[in-house]
């Protein structure tokens, strides 16, 4: 008898992200799980002297390869953002 196939966990926290898109500028577009909804910038994070791997966002095009992976925003090449700093910078209006 094959084991059974547990089904992967779905994300329920309120600032699990729902949807991601790209838009000009290093900038996102991002709709959380409660609806909470707003643009991230991200150039003064990548742009930083000291982005770390975050500088390899500097490419537009791999910038535009963003999609979702249970709930947080995340590149090739194992990039991510925390979804929850997201959300406080959509929340409070406050930079990344």
């Amino acid at each position: 008898m094959p084991p059974a196939i547990n089904p992967l966990p779905t994300p329920q926290a309120p600032w699990r992200l729902a949807s991601v898109q790209p838009l000009p500028g290093l900038r996102l577009r991002v709709q959380f799980l409660d609806g909470t909804q707003g643009e991230v910038e991200l150039a003064p994070l990548i742009h930083a002297p000291n982005a770390g791997v975050f500088s390899a966002l500097r490419d537009e095009t791999l910038f535009g390869q963003v999609h979702l992976e249970y709930g947080a925003a995340c590149w090739p090449g194992e990039l991510d953002i925390a979804p929850d700093a997201m959300y406080d910078a959509v929340k409070h209006g406050a930079p990344l």
